[in-house]
C-alpha cells in the first residue's frame, strides 16, 4: 500500500515495505519523474534515547574546477573540515563567496590550489567565480548526526537506524525561492521491514547551463 502526503504542492512522500530491517531509503525525483542528484537529506533524532551518531573525523573536501565547472556541484561539509579549491583548468579562476557563515575569495592560476580553510558554523555557502558567471557551487555545512547526498540514481540509504522518531529534512539548490523547508516526520520501529520514502520536488532549471560567453577566458 502506498500513501502519498503532499506538502506545498512540491513534495509527495510514500512509505513502502522493503527487505531489510532498520534501514531507511530516500528517493528523490523531479516533477517529470526523473531521479534527482545533489539533494541533501538530513535526519535528526527526536528521541534522546536514540543518541547521536558518532561524528566522523575531519576530512579534507576538495572542490575542483574543470571545464569551467565546480566539481562537485554540491559538497557536504562538517564544521571544521578543511576545504580546498583546486584549479584544473587552463584559465584563471576567482573563487568567492559572500555567505554569512564565511566570506572568502581565492584567485587561482591554472594548476594552483587554495590554502585549506574551515567553516565552523552550519549553513549554506553559495560559491561562484568572479570571471565565469556560469560557475556555481554549494557548500552544505552541517553537524547533523545523519546526512547524505543523492547521486545520479536519486537515492540515499541510512542503515541500522535505532527505533524512534526522526525529522527528515530535504534540501536542493534548485528549489524555488521562498519554498518552505521540506520536513517529514519518520518513525523507525527498530525491527521489521525497512522503509522507503519517495519525494517529488519541483525544481528550477540547472543554473550551470547558462553560459556567459563574454567571460570564457581571462
Amino acid at each position: 500500500m502506498r500513501v502519498r502526503v503532499p506538502l506545498a504542492g512540491l513534495l509527495a512522500l510514500a512509505c513502502v515495505s522493503a527487505a531489510r530491517a532498520e534501514d531507511l531509503t530516500v528517493h528523490i525525483a523531479d516533477d517529470g519523474g526523473h531521479p534527482v542528484a545533489d539533494s541533501v537529506i538530513t535526519l535528526i533524532p527526536q528521541n534522546p534515547a536514540n543518541g547521536p551518531a558518532a561524528q566522523p573525523k575531519p576530512e579534507t573536501r576538495v572542490i575542483d574546477q574543470k571545464d569551467e565547472t565546480f566539481i562537485p556541484y554540491v559538497q557536504i561539509v562538517r564544521p571544521g573540515d578543511p576545504i580546498v579549491f583546486r584549479n584544473s583548468d587552463d584559465t584563471r579562476h576567482h573563487v568567492y563567496s559572500f555567505a554569512k557563515i564565511k566570506a572568502f575569495e581565492f584567485v587561482l592560476a591554472p594548476g594552483e590550489s587554495s590554502v585549506p580553510m574551515q567553516i565552523a558554523a552550519p549553513g549554506i555557502a553559495v560559491v561562484g567565480c568572479n570571471i565565469h558567471d556560469n560557475m556555481i557551487n554549494y557548500l552544505f555545512v552541517s553537524d547533523a548526526p545523519y546526512l547524505a547526498q543523492t547521486r545520479a540514481e536519486g537515492s540515499v540509504t541510512f542503515a541500522n537506524l535505532s527505533a524512534g522518531t526522526y525529522a527528515l529534512h530535504i534540501w536542493h539548490p534548485q528549489l524555488h525561492p521562498g519554498t518552505p523547508e521540506i520536513v517529514q516526520s519518520v518513525t523507525m520501529a527498530g525491527s521489521g521491514p525497512a522503509q522507503t520514502i519517495n519525494a517529488t520536488l519541483a525544481l528550477l532549471p540547472d543554473p550551470r547551463q547558462r553560459m556567459d560567453h563574454e567571460h570564457m577566458r581571462y
